[in-house]
Formats: C-alpha cells, structure tokens, sequence
C-alpha cells in the first residue's frame, strides 16, 4: 500500500491548557512532529489554550500554520498573530468547511466541547462518504479512552456499524499516530441510503 502524503493536517484542540502537564507537552511535540514531517497545520486560529501552544511549535521550527477562525473571535484579539496565513469566516460552519477543504488528514488532541463537535463532524462526514480523509486521536494519557469505550456501546447497542470503528485511529504518541493515518488505507462505506439496512 502506498503511504498518504500529507501537504496538510487540520487539529482541534483546547482553547485551555487542561489540568495535566502531559496535554500542552503532547501539543507542542505534535507540532514539532508536524515540521518535522514539512507538514503544514490547520486548525482554528487562536493563541490561547492548547492551539496557542501547538502553532507556537510549528511555527518556531520553520514550519507553517494557518488559522482559520470565524469573524466574531477574531475581532476578540484571541486570533494568533504570527500564523503564515489566516481565513476570517463568516460563522463557525463556514470554519469547519473551510479547514475540511483545506486539510489533508485531522487529528484531535485533547480538548472541550467545541472539539468534541468538530471532531464528530468529521467523522460524520466520513461515515456519509463526503470525504475519506483519515481521522486521528492524539490519546494523551487516555484522554480519549472514554470515548472509544462509548463507541463500542453504541457499537454493541445497534447504532453505529461496526465497520465504522475503523475510521478513528488512536495513539497516544504524535509521531505514531501520524504515522499509522499516512498508512491508513482508503475505507469505502456504503452509501447513504443503504446504512439504515447494514
């Protein structure tokens, strides 16, 4: 199988550090992973919490990272102002498809709920065939394990394919997890109408 090639990767994250060292360190080494891999991030723009950290990261190692955040948070001064470039959207559903456009493969480090919903979104939309990007948990000392374990009941309980469990990918080390979603193969789902018989 030959590997993706990533010019992109879109992360969520926290608009706060959390209350454990171990997210803003896996932040930062996500981002030193990213130059590394002369891989450019997307994600929403911002300067505080874990977003601030991760294109602080990026961008002191000579990588690139551009924000792409809606209209009424830019004007907040929450905007990072030494991204390498910016999208100013309308609204928050003009972002997430804004940064689904531009983005090769997304990752979601620990966060709130904005990240819970932009993550899902994602996943959705692969579910429905809209796109077939890879999707990547940065499961920093467990902080997803929940959330696979609610997949699975949902799973169990009847709701979700089981097929579908393929399309999030968990590590909890960065250079790992890139690595396993550059070697994730292609998953072809059925089509809409034919999920409700599966």
């Amino acid at each position: 199988m030959t590997e993706r090639v990533f010019h992109r990767v879109c992360v969520f994250s926290g608009s706060r550090f959390g209350s454990d060292p171990a997210f803003k360190q896996a932040a930062s080494e996500l981002g030193a992973t990213l130059a590394e891999h002369e891989i450019e991030l997307v994600y929403g723009g911002g300067s505080v919490g874990l977003m601030g950290v991760i294109a602080d990261s990026i961008l002191s190692r000579g990588g690139r990272a551009t924000g792409v955040i809606p209209e009424f948070l830019a004007t907040k001064e929450l905007m990072h102002k030494g991204l390498s470039e910016v999208f100013v959207t309308q609204d928050m559903h003009t972002r997430k498809a804004k940064m689904a456009e531009l983005s090769d493969a997304f990752i979601a480090m620990p966060g709130g709920l904005g990240t819970f919903e932009e993550l899902f979104e994602m996943v959705t939309w692969a579910q429905l065939g809209v796109h077939e990007k890879p999707i990547g948990l940065l499961n920093t000392k467990g902080f997803y394990q929940p959330l696979l374990d609610m997949i699975e009941h949902t799973i169990d309980a009847g709701f979700i394919h089981d097929s579908h469990r393929q399309l999030l990918v968990a590590e909890q080390d960065p250079s790992r997890l890139l690595s396993r979603l550059q070697n994730q193969p292609a998953l072809n789902f059925q089509k809409v109408t034919d999920l409700n018989r599966t």
